[in-house]
């Protein structure tokens, strides 16, 4: 697939970003990106692949939304579809509407969040604390059960409402795949010498994995992408379900994974996200949010298909702190996943058993899943 992706506008009404002095950057969206890439060697010990994490959890907004919100404002930016004083308004699962809630303060534009009633309760206040308005959609869509086909609906109701509002519409707009094909994956690449086996992202607008997939092919990588998806999602083919966890899966097929293709597809259970992000901190002290969770239980349970040698990156899309009553929260996972600690320990085990090898088969060449 090659994709023209459009090169962010610069930022407007605040001058040349980047750096002035050493150690100095002007204003808070210049330490977007450049995020570290971490090897990991007590995840998994005994698995015989190298496993490297880009940690995008340390962007200012917490999360890999930062790239696309920001170059999402600068381009509407520079077409004239907003100006200062002007009104953004967009549907989040959480991490994007924290990432355009600091954008648009940082460039005078007032910002409306529709969320629905699984967003965590500390990105609300997170968003509501960087100058964002919130609108909760607490009830599904009459017609599809979906909520984020009625957090689209409020999106339509709000935009007739409130004057030249204007939605950059993640789902669709070229800028958010394009921050990733421009930023992420090229860090990555660079990173690693473009020597990469496999890439693995967690999918919501599937902005991530399709801007990882066009840089990958249009600079002639030979890695395989894997996309991590929720059980319910109807993300490439799935079917619809309830769906436990934000930020994971989608409720209606966006126009982005239309353009992309992943080499495989792993659909999780919340279950896994809890047993994957919890292993993550207890083995690295990498605190995580649900679909990084889901990345680590897919990987462990990839590691049999894997060749000794083998070298794995995946994508920390957020941390762990809003889900601390909830991924990390005993009393919240038995009661809203069924699954008390005796089942989390067994699904612990059976993970960290399936990615191990005998001391003699952790050697070898690159492979597949």
């Amino acid at each position: 697939m090659t994709t023209d992706f459009a090169q962010p506008a610069p930022e407007p009404r605040l001058g040349a970003s980047g750096a002035v002095a050493l150690g100095i950057t002007v204003g808070i969206s210049a330490a977007v990106g450049r995020t570290p890439l971490i090897r990991l060697d007590h995840l998994f010990p005994d698995s015989g692949i190298e496993i490297l994490a880009k940690l995008e959890s340390v962007n200012p907004g917490g999360s890999t939304k930062d790239r696309p919100a920001l170059a999402m404002v600068r381009d509407a930016f520079a077409r004239g579809h907003l100006v200062a004083g002007g009104t953004v308004v967009e549907s989040s699962s959480g991490n994007l509407g924290v990432a355009l809630a600091r954008v648009c303060s940082t460039h005078g534009v007032n910002f409306v969040c529709v969320v629905d009633s699984r967003t965590n309760a500390t990105t609300v206040a997170t968003i509501r604390a960087l100058g964002g308005q919130v609108e909760m959609v607490s009830e599904p869509d009459p017609e599809t059960g979906d909520l984020l086909t009625a957090r689209l609906h409020r999106v339509e109701q709000l935009l007739e409402q409130i004057p030249d509002a204007v939605n950059l519409y993640q789902y669709g707009n070229p800028e958010n795949p394009g921050a990733h094909a421009a930023g992420t994956m090229a860090e990555i690449a660079e990173a690693t010498g473009h020597r990469l086996d496999v890439l693995m992202a967690a999918v919501s607008t599937t902005g991530t994995i399709a801007g990882c997939t066009a840089y990958l092919r249009e600079n002639s990588m030979d890695t395989r992408t894997v996309a991590v998806d929720a059980e319910g999602s109807v993300l490439f083919g799935g079917t619809a379900a309830p769906r436990p966890l934000p930020g994971l899966g989608a409720g209606v097929v966006t126009d982005i994974s239309r353009t992309v293709d992943p080499d495989r597809v792993v659909r999780v259970s919340g279950l896994d996200c809890v047993v994957g992000a919890r292993l993550l901190a207890r083995r690295e002290g990498i605190l995580a949010g649900a679909s990084t969770g889901g990345i680590v239980h897919t990987l462990g349970s990839l590691v049999p298909e894997l060749a000794p040698g083998s070298r794995v990156a995946f994508i920390v899309h957020d941390g762990g702190v809003p889900y601390l009553s909830t991924v990390y929260d005993d009393d919240w996972v038995e009661g809203t996943l069924g699954a008390d600690a005796d089942a989390l320990a067994d699904a612990t085990a059976s993970l960290q058993a399936t990615a191990s090898r005998p001391a003699a088969a952790r050697r070898g060449g690159p492979g597949r899943p």
